[in-house]
């Protein structure tokens, strides 16, 4: 019976060591994909004033958009640029980001939660997504 237990632990371990080795081996074969962050939208883009930019970056500057965003490098929240980066600047988009800022949102930028901020006014809001649009 000593045999047996001794050549079962045997059998038991080469077979653990195999899946272990053959896990291993798979997981270096399989190649990394990449995800595109910015997915950009195309299409053409309007103009921003340079004076709309500056007020926008006044009130961004207010706010407390730089706890979570930053001018060029990605935080807990997507890069400005990288926001510029995606979007064309039409009304359209300039209104729906407005109230992404005010209503918050998710989903757009990976796992990414931007609280609202119902205080602002949509115009305002607009005026800050004018600001970040004028970075491309």
């Amino acid at each position: 019976m000593p045999e047996k237990i001794s050549i079962l632990t045997l059998f038991v371990f080469l077979a653990r060591i195999t899946l272990l080795a053959a896990c291993q081996q798979e997981a270096k074969e399989l190649p990394h994909k990449k995800v595109d962050y910015i997915r950009k939208i195309e299409g053409p883009s309007d103009s921003i004033p340079v004076l709309v930019a500056q007020r926008g970056e006044v009130l961004i500057a207010y706010s407390d958009c730089y706890e979570c965003h930053t001018r060029e490098v990605r935080s807990k929240g997507p890069a400005f640029t990288d926001i510029a980066k995606r979007y064309p600047v039409t009304n359209g988009y300039i209104k729906l980001l407005g109230l992404r800022v005010i209503n918050g949102g998710s989903g757009s930028w990976g796992k990414s939660v931007m609280l609202p901020h119902p205080k602002l006014s949509p115009e305002d809001a607009e005026t800050m997504v004018k600001y970040i649009l004028s970075l491309k």
